[in-house]
């Protein structure tokens, strides 16, 4: 197991789960801002928990293909750190945001199969970090947060030229296990930590975090 592992907890909504999120030890908390997740925040509100967000935290916005409208307004309302892209952006999209907003980019890359690896190797030439995700299904509405993992086999033991995170259908029981299979020293999850939909169970992150310490 990697000596040091960062964790991410995304999809905040409430004080109580970021407080939960920060006093597990979370590197990284994520707002989501894409109507059709039940974990969608306004701005707002979203401004009001970033705040309360401690320093040396990594605040990251997630959104979906999302306009430069609607994200010079996240972020003249919401203090960030980091912007995630969940969408189908390109390349080219990928670098016209770092330009515009001078914030550190994650491209989420879905994977089913074999197939879906060349992308990650592309992305990683223009993105400062890789989340990569399991691939939805067809019909899904929702590009992430869908409680599904993928073949870890199919990435381990790979090393790549920048920092990337592992998710998709990561919970407590089974994290140490992709940690192990995959090498991964940053691990992502939402919906294994939740007790409904959007609705974060505070115990479940506190036991995410610690089997990803390894505590």
């Amino acid at each position: 197991m990697p000596a040091q592992v960062n964790v991410k907890i995304c999809g905040l909504t409430d004080r109580a789960s970021l407080d939960a999120a920060v006093a597990a030890g979370a590197r990284y908390v994520g707002l989501v801002f894409f109507e059709k997740s039940p974990r969608h925040i306004g701005l707002p509100e979203a401004a009001e928990l970033a705040a309360a967000i401690p320093e040396g935290i990594c605040k990251v916005a997630l959104v979906v293909d999302a306009p430069n409208e609607f994200l010079d307004r996240l972020l003249a309302e919401v203090p960030l750190d980091m912007l995630q892209l969940h969408g189908k952006e390109s390349p080219a999209r990928v670098i016209e945001i770092k330009a515009r907003y001078g914030l550190p980019v994650m491209k989420a890359v879905g994977i089913a199969d074999a197939a879906d690896l060349p992308p990650l190797e592309t992305y990683m030439q223009v993105a400062d970090q890789i989340l990569v995700d399991a691939k939805p299904p067809k019909e899904a509405v929702l590009p992430g947060g869908n409680g599904l993992a993928f073949d870890w086999r199919l990435i381990a033991g790979r090393r790549w030229p920048v920092p990337w995170m592992l998710a998709g259908g990561l919970t407590p029981d089974n994290v140490e296990e992709a940690i192990a299979m995959t090498g991964a020293n940053q691990v992502d999850v939402s919906s294994g930590v939740e007790h409904a939909p959007g609705a974060k169970d505070t115990s479940k992150i506190a036991a995410f975090c610690g089997a990803a310490h390894g505590n």
